[in-house]
Parts: C-alpha cells; structure tokens; sequence
C-alpha cells in the first residue's frame, strides 16, 4: 500500500463583489470572516463601493500582514473600533450609518434630525469643517502602503465623478483613505472628497459595485456577489421613511440591474450566434462567455431587520449583523461550493424575463 502524500486539492478562486449599504456592511463583515476561515477558496479580487469598498481594503491590508487569519483579525478590529465609537459619542454613530446610508433610513431622533439637516442646509453650511469620524477609524486600521503594494488580491473602488457623473475605479496602486472615504460619501450629508483637484461622491450611484473591472481584469471566472440591498419587497411602503428607504435601495441597486441585464444579453448573443469562443479577437467576449455569476445576500432576517438598522452601528447590532453574514455564508457553501468553477447560480433569464434568455447564464 503506497505511503505517499496526497498534494491537496487546489483551492477554487472567486472574485467577490461587494455592496455597500449602511452599518449593514456588517453583514459582508460576517461574510468575509467566513469565506476566509475555508482553505478551499482563494479570493482573487473585490469590487467594492461604499462599505463594500472599506471591507475590501481592510481585508487586504491584513492579507498583507499575515494572511487569512490576519484579514480575520482586521475586519474585526476595525468593526470593532466603528462599535467603540459609536457607543462613546452616539453622534458617531449616526454619523457613521450615514457613510453608508440614509439618515432617512432611521425614524429615530437623530435620524430625523440628520435629514431635516441634510434638507434644509448642506453639509458646507451644517458640517464646515468637515468632520468625519470615519477618517481616523481607517487611517488606524488601514496600511496603506501595503494596500498600494498588495499582491494578494486586486481590488476595484469605485467612486462618483461629480463633474460628469461617471464611475471612477480606484485600483490597489492608487488607494488611500480618501479613495476609500470618496466611495462611501453620501452628498447630502459630507463634503465630497477631492482626489488630484476632481470632486467624488459616493460610488453607490455608479457602481454598487461594478461588475465590469471584475470581468475585464480580475482572474477568476466565478464571481460572488455579496447584495445587501434588497431587490424586491413583498410590500408597497406607505409611511415616508419606508418610502424613502425604497427610493434608496432602488437608486443604489440601479447600477448593479443595469450591469447585470447587460451581461445576460451579451451571454445570449454570444450563445445564438453559435460560433466557438476562441473565434473571438476580444478577450471580454471571452470572459463574457467563461464568467459563472453567483450572489449571497441576508434574506428574510437582514430584510426584517428594519431601516433604523442601517444606521445602527453600536456594537450589539454589529455583532449581530456580523453572525447573519457568518450564517448567510455558511449555508450558501454548503448549497453551491460544488458549482464554484462549473456553473452560475444566478439564473439571468429568471433575473430578467423580459429578456426570454435561452437556458441558464
């Protein structure tokens, strides 16, 4: 009987696809932990916007410093810090939500308070100096040196031109807090980020997330997409925070839907027109052709959460925010890591039945 060592299996790449969405970045947290913790998976890049945008950039800079479980051990620091501050000054804490999402979102006092603000004057009249709790929680948590140098996953920021309205993507070498902070900044509540004298709000209106950096110049053919924002609602809202919370996760799931719609297309033509994938000059058709499209979200219990929830950021929400993606993660691994590297799990022509998509993307 042969004593030798199997080699191990290799592991399965993914890129992931990150949304942004409030305090619920917390769930993508939960996620991230996860998908780290299994030696079976190699992430080779993140689109992020918003918080999916400082999730990517905190992981990578603890992949720079000493691998998965260093990624690990800085997700939780930094979320940890976000809880922290929350809880010691709870105008951070609102102020933090509203990074990422609306203070609409929140029938709470400082929720109202913050969008009666945001109303009536702009963040250079109520916020001159510009303040932003956020800066200093990533400037700690972040290396950015070793984010611009990273070699272990390619990242994909992206950002809101002002002046002409069109999505920035900011790769490792060009990542700073500003970048990250540029992604994250809701116009309504602060200044937008000046990069290299151009104006940048939050990347949410133009990418949440970009789907495209992914196919183009990232590695891997299955890409994960961690959605946060619900697509659809059993129910029509009536009272104006519901309708304004809808408004929002319908602005900042518009870009994603187009992106998504464009790619069944293209998989169609490419299907009728029938001829064999290395006939084609254009390497995005190519990838267009290989690409397996996958997406995790929260469900029932992220949706049932509440809208107040996305600007919750003490340090008991988050937490529990963090354990949903852990579950989320673990049940959507065990219902489709064996399609990973064989098919989608997205069905496009379910997705997008105007379309009537042959078959399965």
């Amino acid at each position: 009987m042969s004593t030798a060592r199997r080699s191990p299996r290799p592991r399965k790449h993914v890129d992931l696809a990150l949304q942004g969405g409030g305090a619920h970045g917390a769930f993508t947290w939960g996620v991230l932990d996860r998908l780290l913790e299994d030696e079976r998976l190699e992430i080779a890049g993140i689109s992020g916007a918003s918080a999916g945008a400082i999730n990517a950039v905190v992981m990578a800079a603890g992949l720079m410093a000493g691998g998965r479980t260093a990624a690990r051990e800085a997700l939780l620091a930094f979320w940890s810090s976000v809880g922290t501050s929350s809880r010691l000054n709870p105008l951070n804490g609102g102020m933090f939500g509203a990074l990422f999402g609306s203070a609409a979102a929140s029938w709470t006092p400082l929720g109202l308070y913050m969008d009666m603000a945001s109303r009536v004057l702009s963040p250079y009249q109520f916020n001159p100096l510009n303040l932003n709790p956020l800066r200093q929680v990533i400037a700690d948590a972040v290396d950015f040196d070793a984010v611009r140098r990273c070699d272990k996953v390619d990242l994909f920021i992206g950002a809101t031109h002002v002046r002409t309205g069109r999505l920035r993507v900011f790769r490792n070498a060009e990542l700073s807090v500003d970048a990250v902070l540029a992604s994250a900044c809701l116009p309504t509540m602060f200044q937008a980020v000046e990069i290299d004298g151009e104006a940048y709000w939050d990347g949410g209106y133009t990418g949440n997330p970009a789907l495209l950096p992914l196919i183009a110049e990232a590695t891997a053919d299955d890409v994960l997409l961690v959605q946060i924002n619900p697509v659809e609602r059993d129910e029509v809202p009536t009272r104006a925070s519901d309708i304004l919370e809808r408004i929002d996760e319908i602005t900042f799931n518009g870009s994603l839907m187009k992106e998504l719609r464009s790619i069944a297309l293209l998989k169609r033509m490419l299907r009728d027109e029938g001829r064999p994938i290395e006939r084609y000059r254009a390497p995005l058709f190519r990838r267009i052709h290989d690409l397996r499209l996958h997406r995790l979200d929260g469900g029932v219990e992220l949706a049932q959460l509440g809208n107040g929830s996305r600007l919750a950021a003490d340090p008991a929400s988050l937490s529990r925010l963090r354990r949903l993606g852990c579950d989320a993660a673990d049940g959507w691994l065990a219902r489709n890591f064996t399609h990973l590297g064989r098919r989608s799990t997205i069905d496009l022509r379910r997705e997008f039945p105007g379309e009537a998509l042959p078959g399965r993307a």
